[in-house]
C-alpha cells in the first residue's frame, strides 16, 4: 500500500514498528511529544528530560524514547516535504494502526506548524550551484625544471559556477593530462547519453 506522507511509497517497516510503540502512550502526552519533536525540526534543542517524563507512564526505555522521537520526526518532516494535508495524514496514520485520538493530536500539531516546517526544510535542503561557463585550452609542455624532455599535452579546464544561495561566481581551474581528459570526455558523453534516454 502506498502512502502520501511517504512520497507515494510503501511505509518503511521501522515506522510501522514504532507506531505500535507510540500507541502505548496517552494521546495528550503524544501531542506534547510532538511539540518537542517540532522544536527539534526548527533547530532548537529537544528537552530530553521532558521527553523522558512524558514517556514515563508508558514505561519506555531509552531505545523506545529515541525511536518515538525518530518516528515522529520522520512523519512530521516527510508529511511536510510531500505537502500532505492533515486530513490525509490522519487517515493514513489510522490505516497504519495509530489510534484516532493519537492521530488527532499529531495532526493538530502538524497543521499548526505545516508551513513553518516546509519553510525550514526549504532553508536547510541541499542546494547545488549552477554551472555558468566552461573554457579550456591545451598547453604542450616541451620540458620542465624536473625533466629535460616532457613532450606532453596538458588540458587546462576553467569551470565557473554560481554558488548556491549566495549567487557569487567561483572559478576552478583543473589541469589534466591528455589521457585523463579523454576519460573525462568519454564519461561526460556517457552521462549525456543517459540523460537523453530519460
Amino acid at each position: 500500500m502506498r502512502f502520501r506522507f511517504c512520497g507515494d511509497l510503501d511505509c518503511p517497516d521501522w515506522v510501522l514498528a514504532e507506531i505500535s510503540t507510540l500507541s502505548k502512550m496517552s494521546s495528550v502526552k503524544m501531542k506534547l511529544l510532538c511539540a518537542q519533536v517540532l522544536k527539534g525540526l526548527f533547530g532548537e534543542a529537544i528537552d530530553y528530560d521532558k521527553v523522558t517524563k512524558l514517556t514515563a507512564d508508558a514505561k519506555f526505555d531509552s531505545g523506545d524514547i529515541k525511536a518515538s522521537v525518530a518516528v515522529l520526526n520522520f512523519i512530521l518532516s516527510s508529511a511536510a516535504k510531500h505537502d500532505v494535508d492533515s486530513e490525509s495524514l490522519s487517515s493514513e496514520l489510522q490505516q497504519l494502526g495509530l489510534p484516532k485520538e493519537h492521530t488527532m493530536g499529531l495532526c493538530k500539531s502538524y497543521e499548526d506548524k505545516h508551513s513553518a516546517v516546509q519553510d525550514k526544510l526549504r532553508e536547510t535542503s541541499l542546494r547545488l550551484g549552477r554551472l555558468e561557463a566552461v573554457s579550456w585550452r591545451v598547453d604542450y609542455i616541451l620540458s620542465s625544471s624536473e625533466m629535460k624532455e616532457v613532450n606532453e599535452a596538458i588540458v587546462q579546464l576553467k569551470i565557473q559556477s554560481e554558488e548556491a544561495g549566495s549567487g557569487t561566481l567561483r572559478s576552478t581551474v583543473v589541469s589534466l593530462t591528455a589521457d585523463k581528459f579523454r576519460v573525462l570526455l568519454s564519461e561526460l558523453k556517457q552521462a549525456q547519453a543517459m540523460m537523453n534516454n530519460l
